[in-house]
């Protein structure tokens, strides 16, 4: 037994109340079990009880042995001052105290604890792989949901983060977030430093003109230190030096990495890629905020490196020609990973659903991901039709199976319930 199943068995009243009483063979009424309690004090909240024909409302307090109650040392915490019921598993002493005790241990179903303990003991993909696929639709489409927006909350709790650095500058926010986006995650430390270090104040100046833009964002990274044989990157490195030391620029100081990744994705071409997006766009963010059709936002992402790219991966590196194109691959992962997010904080910070709503219908209208957590969830009989199935099965995985969260799980819960 564990204090977390003890507290899940008491909050969904999985025991059997049938002539319930205390140690004190006091008969108890459970009026309302109270409400979970996830910050300091009582593990219950608000309760109300009837123990014989007297009703208490006040807290509850839940505890494998009653012992543990001076282990904590409740009795000097004026948290606990409240306290209407001590409910432990286990009675291993008799404690000198005003409120009365209930034991649970002979009144829960064993099938239920031998269920808890085979989940909590299984080292496959997820610990009810078993049983999942059965779990009917709505209840998964129900879970599926809610894990979706709890995974753009805490997402959005980062970009608050970057917005307290910013005095809550959207733009330059989501230039920031965009630009890690387009690092990948081999590069994308390095690509958000970038940022950091290029304000948006300075790309407006210099967006015109995109041999600039480009200077800008290869010097800062430090791509432009070399004697470079052709002209196009000479002429970056000469404007660079120029722009350098009217804004009073220094280059990043994180390696940019390109091994053992296709071409597609050298961070020259990333980089090259959103230069030609800035360059581009204006007021990005704001534009997108206006938007209301997913396929609008793909069209304002498919841009085009220009043309020396369609020819190079690298400078002074000769390819044969093909245009780089961002591709839908990569817009959809900005959808996924950027403007959804930004878009569902901003509808958060500004109390607007509509955008939160907005993010909502996109994902559901977008591709969904191929990787290795969809595809074990794909074997497992799990649907995984969109991106919003997608997102949410990550979050599962990541946030719920790995860390063997069953009983705050829906689908955990119904598997213990047995339904």
């Amino acid at each position: 037994m564990t204090e977390r199943l003890l507290q899940y068995i008491w909050q969904f009243q999985y025991f059997n109340k049938n002539k319930l009483s205390t140690i004190e063979n006091e008969l108890v009424e459970i009026i309302r079990p109270g409400s979970l309690n996830n910050n300091q004090g009582p593990d219950f909240l608000n309760a109300q009880i009837r123990i014989n024909n007297t009703v208490w409302a006040g807290n509850i307090e839940l505890h494998i042995k009653s012992s543990d109650w001076l282990l904590h040392k409740h009795s000097s915490d004026k948290n606990y001052q409240n306290i209407i019921l001590h409910v432990v598993w286990e009675n291993d002493i008799d404690l000198d105290e005003r409120f009365p005790v209930i034991t649970l241990q002979d009144k829960v179903s064993k099938l239920l604890l031998n269920k808890y303990d085979d989940l909590m003991d299984t080292h496959a993909f997820i610990a009810c792989e078993n049983a999942a696929g059965s779990i009917d639709r709505l209840t998964w489409q129900s879970w599926k949901e809610r894990l979706l927006i709890e995974r753009l909350e805490q997402r959005s709790a980062v970009i608050f983060q970057h917005l307290s650095k910013n005095n809550y500058h959207w733009e330059e926010t989501f230039w920031w977030l965009i630009a890690r986006n387009f690092g990948i995650k081999v590069n994308a430390d390095a690509f958000e430093q970038i940022a950091n270090s290029l304000s948006i104040n300075i790309l407006a100046k210099n967006k015109n003109q995109i041999h600039q833009v480009e200077a800008l964002l290869f010097g800062q990274a430090g791509l432009l230190n070399t004697d470079f044989e052709e002209k196009y990157p000479q002429m970056l490195k000469k404007e660079y030096a120029f722009l350098a030391k009217k804004y009073s620029l220094e280059s990043i100081k994180i390696p940019l990495h390109f091994l053992r990744m296709r071409p597609s994705n050298f961070p020259t071409i990333r980089l090259a890629q959103l230069a030609a997006l800035i360059h581009k766009s204006q007021h990005l963010f704001s534009a997108i905020k206006e938007i209301d059709s997913y396929n609008e936002v793909a069209l304002l992402l498919n841009i085009t490196a220009n043309d020396y790219w369609h020819y190079h991966y690298m400078f002074d590196e000769p390819s044969g020609y093909k245009e780089k194109n961002i591709g839908k691959q990569m817009i959809n992962n900005i959808m996924i990973n950027t403007i959804a997010p930004i878009l569902f904080g901003y509808g958060q910070y500004h109390n607007k659903p509509k955008h939160k709503l907005k993010v909502l219908e996109w994902l559901e209208r977008m591709p969904a991901e191929n990787n290795s957590i969809t595809n074990a969830f794909i074997k497992l009989n799990i649907t995984n039709k969109n991106a919003f199935d997608s997102q949410a099965l990550i979050q599962l995985k990541n946030e719920y199976c790995n860390n063997k969260r069953c009983l705050e799980c829906s689908i955990g819960n119904k598997l213990l319930k047995g339904l």
